[in-house]
């Protein structure tokens, strides 16, 4: 099997975790990977049912969005998709939400804070808002781009639109969008009992170091 359409195959999987974890409403939501070694990448196509989603469905875009390969048109956010793979050449792997508490959190444009060690261990501190952008263009993929380069964070809350997260692969920034999802839930919980205490900066940075290097196999 080729790695392009290995690739397709586990794009298309991935999006079934985004139905799984009720993280998307009708065909809203994106998933993208790199391909390794090549200036492109595999994403969905754009207004397709999820239900209808499949490798072969998945389109192939160069990164600056123009397509390569497939019948169908590429997801309306590709563009944005594109910026933050051309900028930040660590990402394998971008995710797009509309998450119900996580968009709640970017519409009133309100970074959430590091109350809970999951937080702490997964995004490395406070999960930061990006600037109001619009869909068509990168403008998106430049607000991504410019607020995680100042954080730990996989993950940006782009005001008034929503989360996008990104992994060193395309699975790992799945797992950053239904962590997200939770942690913005939990946090809205906290706040209806009163304010949490942030986490002290130097455990965050005992946590982030044991999740990210020592937990797991």
């Amino acid at each position: 099997m080729s790695t392009l359409t290995a690739l397709r195959e586990t794009v298309a999987g991935l999006h079934r975790e985004l139905t799984r974890y009720n993280l998307v409403s009708w065909t809203a939501g994106n998933i993208s990977a790199r391909v390794p070694g090549e200036d492109l990448m595999v994403i969905k196509p754009s207004g397709v049912s999820y239900d209808d989603l499949s490798a072969d469905t998945m389109v192939v875009t160069d990164l600056h969005g123009n397509l390569v390969e497939g019948d169908l048109s590429p997801s309306s956010d590709t563009d944005a998709h594109a910026y933050v793979y051309r900028h930040m050449p660590e990402v394998g792997g971008v995710a797009h939400t509309h998450s119900s508490y996580a968009t709640a959190w970017a519409a009133r444009g309100e970074p959430i804070p590091c109350v809970l060690t999951m937080i702490a261990d997964e995004f490395g501190g406070a999960i930061p808002v990006g600037p109001f952008a619009l869909i068509g263009d990168d403008s998106i993929g430049r607000g991504i781009v410019e607020t995680l380069r100042e954080s730990r964070s996989p993950a940006v809350l782009m005001r008034q639109h929503g989360p996008f997260t990104v992994g060193k692969d395309a699975r790992a920034a799945v797992k950053a969008a239904v962590l997200l999802e939770e942690v913005a839930r939990t946090v809205h919980f906290a706040h209806q009992l009163g304010t949490p205490d942030a986490i002290g900066q130097d455990d965050v940075d005992r946590l982030y170091a044991r999740y990210q290097n020592v937990y797991g196999q």
